[in-house]
């Protein structure tokens, strides 16, 4: 990687950001008011949320000779309770923060439990 690559990549990603936190301003309101713009609002959260989350999923070590103690699958136990857990706690509270802190301590507590007894 060259230097002018890197300045040329800083100046990309912030135009990229600039642009996307002006142009709520630029769009007329009478456009920004429209229902289906609302729609996605309210379910653009936890779409994001979960697509994270499911990213971040540890199973590309996993294969069917894993043993039921082994460490890999027990932290895929864990990131899945915990995504369970996330969603419960997303819909019925709607804090997507609450939600957060839930799921960080959930996927320890989770991996401690089944390290523990499992394990």
């Amino acid at each position: 990687m060259t230097s002018s690559y890197l300045i040329f990549a800083t100046l990309a990603m912030a135009a990229v950001t600039f642009i996307t936190r002006a142009l709520p301003a630029l769009i007329p309101r009478k456009l920004l008011d429209t229902p289906w713009l609302h729609r996605l609002n309210e379910s653009l959260p936890l779409s994001v949320m979960v697509l994270l989350i499911l990213t971040s999923l540890s199973y590309q070590d996993l294969s069917t000779t894993v043993a039921f103690s082994d460490t890999e699958l027990h932290l895929l136990m864990a990131q899945i309770g915990a995504l369970i857990l996330v969603l419960f706690i997303y819909h019925i509270s709607r804090q997507l923060l609450v939600s957060m802190v839930v799921g960080i301590a959930a996927i320890n507590g989770l991996f401690w439990l089944f390290n523990s007894f499992l394990g």
